[in-house]
């Protein structure tokens, strides 16, 4: 029989939840948070703004900022959750929707995992409840033989539960929710009950349009909502911070050799993405193709944490151009037809005429 190994420490995980990671902050705003609070919260919600945004706390204890933008957008994001409406955070992919929701859902309820995952094969079990077929066959309907959604879970306990990638879901299994989000109850015709909703039980979704074979929301649904845009990094400074924050928290997690910091290149990478996203050079004279992918900050944050593994183990131990160059290409030709002519143009038109990028032209040429 193999044996199965016991669960790891929390400093063994590959990726722990918000709430392990980030414990010693939420006791420490909890412990100064006097401000009321809403049903079966662990703290109010300037505790959870401040937990969002960052700050330091009376006692000198520094939150770290856990989202790079408008403090009034997550101002209204929490407001929402302390309201009888659902939040859906909507964004192009990459503007950090999953990273806020899984922060909210930890400092709200400490608790982030009551998550359902959105496909195009997520079946209507998944926000509502199945059934232990074995004890279903054995006993037939029982309460002993529901399994539990996490949508279930969340409205017993009076907690938040996460819905990711909504709009990939299909449009019938969507339109479950609809009776959650209206009634606040959740009927189990078999059983001839229903299990109704806690105080504190709220929904918070995330959605993007950019993605092929989107299922949009029917309108019933979408009245149930409350939208918050979140919109990419309004200047490179912000999305250079932004970058150079959660790969310095991944390479931790990752326990990467050491490799110096490396700020010229993410501020490289950062600018390429920027340029190519908005079609003209940052000094708005020249005009440029752009791909046909998002290239979002998580995708900057996946080629030069890429690039640090290339040099850590292959490399001579510091970033170079040519550490983050096959990380780029690969970012950026999404379609080897067109994407690779824009990227071609956009090599030749200004990453061959900027001073002191030489040698990332080069690199990038030879992938290419």
């Amino acid at each position: 029989m193999t044996e199965v190994a016991a669960p790891p420490p929390t400093a063994d995980l590959l990726r722990p939840h918000a709430e392990q990671v980030f414990a010693a902050e939420l006791v420490a705003l909890h412990s100064a948070d006097d401000r009321p609070r809403p049903p079966h919260w662990r703290m109010s919600p300037w505790a959870v703004v401040t937990y969002l945004i960052g700050g330091t706390l009376p006692d000198g204890t520094v939150i770290s900022p856990k989202y790079v933008g408008a403090r009034r957008l997550m101002e209204v994001a929490v407001a929402t959750m302390a309201t009888d409406r659902a939040l859906l955070l909507l964004g192009v992919p990459g503007t950090a929707k999953s990273w806020v929701s899984e922060h909210l859902t930890a400092a709200i309820s400490g608790n982030s995992t009551l998550l359902v995952q959105g496909t195009s094969g997520t079946a209507e079990e998944s926000i509502r409840y199945g059934w232990n077929y074995a004890r279903l066959l054995a006993e037939g309907p029982s309460e002993a033989a529901l399994v539990w959604s996490p949508v279930m879970v969340a409205m017993r306990n009076g907690t938040i539960a996460r819905i990711e990638e909504l709009t990939r879901i299909p449009s019938d299994v969507q339109d479950a929710l609809i009776t959650v989000l209206s009634e606040k109850t959740l009927p189990v015709p078999e059983l001839g009950i229903e299990v109704a909703a806690a105080k504190g039980f709220n929904i918070v979704a995330t959605a993007n349009d950019r993605d092929k074979g989107i299922n949009e929301l029917s309108s019933a649904l979408r009245r149930r909502f409350n939208t918050v845009v979140l919109p990419l990094p309004d200047s490179a400074e912000d999305e250079v911070a932004i970058v150079s924050s959660r790969v310095a928290d991944m390479s931790k997690s990752l326990e990467l050799p050491p490799v110096p910091p490396a700020i010229e290149e993410i501020r490289r990478v950062v600018t390429v993405f920027r340029e190519l996203r908005s079609g003209v050079t940052e000094d708005g004279r020249t005009k440029i193709k752009s791909p046909s992918g998002s290239l979002s900050t998580a995708e900057a944050i996946s080629v030069i944490t890429s690039g640090l593994a290339l040099s850590a183990h292959f490399g001579d131990g510091e970033l170079r151009p040519g550490d983050i160059a096959s990380g780029l290409l690969g970012a950026v030709v999404k379609d080897p037809v067109a994407d690779q002519v824009a990227w071609s143009e956009y090599l030749e038109v200004v990453v061959r005429e900027r001073s002191g990028w030489a040698e990332f032209y080069s690199a990038c040429r030879e992938l290419s």
